[in-house]
């Protein structure tokens, strides 16, 4: 687990440790808990969102959030920050 300690940065713990809420249509929150919890469900829209990733490597993200990323950045060059913008954004668009 990583601890974030910046006086007055507490949002930053969520971001690193992958577990921060995104906000959805309806102020509604989607969290990453339900994405690993219904990983069956979500890896098709993993799959047509970073189209390199191959089935295999989504079978063993599993829902991890840090799997993905790495698995992103592996595949596309980019980096942590870059990637987990996309995550964010990805995750903002599910419902």
């Amino acid at each position: 687990m990583l601890y974030v300690a910046m006086s007055g940065h507490s949002e930053l713990a969520g971001f690193f440790s992958g577990t921060e809420s995104q906000p959805t249509k309806g102020n509604k929150t989607m969290n990453w808990d339900r994405i690993e919890g219904n990983w069956k469900q979500f890896k098709g829209n993993v799959k047509q969102q970073w189209g390199k990733l191959t089935d295999d490597q989504l079978d063993v993200i599993a829902g991890k959030r840090e799997h993905l990323s790495g698995k992103i950045q592996e595949a596309y060059g980019i980096t942590r920050e870059a990637t987990e913008k996309q995550i964010s954004e990805w995750l903002g668009r599910q419902k």
